[in-house]
């Protein structure tokens, strides 16, 4: 079953206030929910929405959320989640970031005590689609070991960073500092499918394809060395320096551990600080244009950007609309039951 990505929001919506949340949060993470599935991420998608109930039913996600303004000073903000939505937290931290730039030229957030915010491409696009640049980092909970090491310290802490383009979709990257975000293991371990070789190793070490042993031991690190250093630093300015967690003191998202204590930093910066917006754009296009038209590999015909992939299966998905995985679908239907609102609607695929 395929279905429209207004039918998506309207039904987290409508299935987020029916538990408590406030209707702007709400509007606000459903957007960010279906904005995964649009650009094809299932990772971080609505199959977040039946955690986040589960974990506000269990009184470990506080809602209405109430961000709390701890220091307002020139450039920088910073504020506290109030273990509420993450999504919620990290959309208002980069709104503050990009307030803070038009004013100054450069705005930075952070954000402790909050939890898990989905795709990061979200929020350093909206700075890039204020003509910005667009930068936000987060920790998370352990999945991943120091280089040389065995057991997981480190999440999987992502980055991202976003800048405009002249029409199309804003150049984006979205990454996680290991080879593969942990959801994956999740999917495949949930789907009892097989993952690469060189993606996790178990709890002794060894090299596993198995996502169970891989869940029980630690991701590897993108570029070895160099991926455990940006790991580290993403945790230390997220965690140490927001006053957040961090290490192995943040808590898993997917288990009733209590509140998970994730920390956040969002940055914009004013592109015409250094040039007229038009003419970074035009640059911008210059420069895509020589990267696409350089001499490519056998059998490869296209050079993408980052987030070019993403940004046409959600032209796609704007059509067609978003095929749900089954699973994630009869969770949402059961929440929708539970709380007596209309059955999602969609056309069959």
């Amino acid at each position: 079953m395929k279905i429209k990505e207004a039918e998506l929001k309207k039904t987290a919506e409508e299935i987020l206030v029916s538990h408590g949340a406030a209707p702007e949060e709400s509007e606000i993470v459903a957007d960010i929910l279906v904005a995964a599935e649009m650009r094809g991420i299932k990772t971080h998608g609505l199959k977040f929405l039946p955690i986040a109930i589960e974990r506000i039913n269990g009184g470990l996600i506080d809602i209405p959320t109430e961000l709390k303004v701890l220091n307002d000073d020139g450039a920088v903000t910073h504020m506290d989640g109030g273990n509420g939505l993450g999504q919620f937290a990290a959309a208002k931290s980069m709104q503050s970031a990009i307030d803070k730039a038009e004013k100054f030229g450069l705005g930075l957030t952070l954000t402790r005590n909050t939890n898990h915010i989905g795709i990061l491409s979200y929020y350093s696009s909206m700075a890039a689609e204020r003509g910005m640049v667009g930068i936000c980092m987060s920790n998370s909970a352990s999945a991943m070991a120091p280089w040389g090491g065995v057991e997981a310290f480190f999440g999987t802490n992502p980055f991202s960073v976003a800048v405009p383009r002249k029409e199309n979709s804003p150049i984006v990257l979205d990454m996680s500092t290991s080879i593969v975000a942990r959801g994956k293991i999740r999917y495949a371990n949930a789907v009892k499918e097989k993952i690469p070789l060189g993606w996790a190793i178990d709890k002794e070490g060894n090299p596993t394809s198995d996502p169970s042993s891989a869940l029980e031991g630690s991701l590897l690190p993108i570029g070895g060395p160099k991926g455990y250093g940006m790991a580290l630093f993403i945790d230390i300015i997220c965690g140490l320096l927001s006053g957040s967690s961090y290490g192995k003191e943040i808590k898993t998202f997917h288990k009733p551990l209590g509140p998970t204590g994730v920390g956040i930093m969002t940055m914009a910066v004013d592109i015409k600080r250094f040039m007229p917006e038009e003419r970074f754009r035009d640059l911008l296009e210059e420069y895509v244009g020589q990267i696409k038209s350089s001499k490519k590999v056998s059998g490869n015909d296209t050079i993408y950007m980052p987030g070019e992939i993403e940004a046409e299966r959600e032209l796609e998905n704007l059509k067609e609309g978003v095929e749900l995985d089954s699973y994630i679908l009869e969770q949402i239907k059961a929440l929708l039951k539970e709380k007596n609102i209309e059955e999602i609607v969609g056309t069959q695929s």
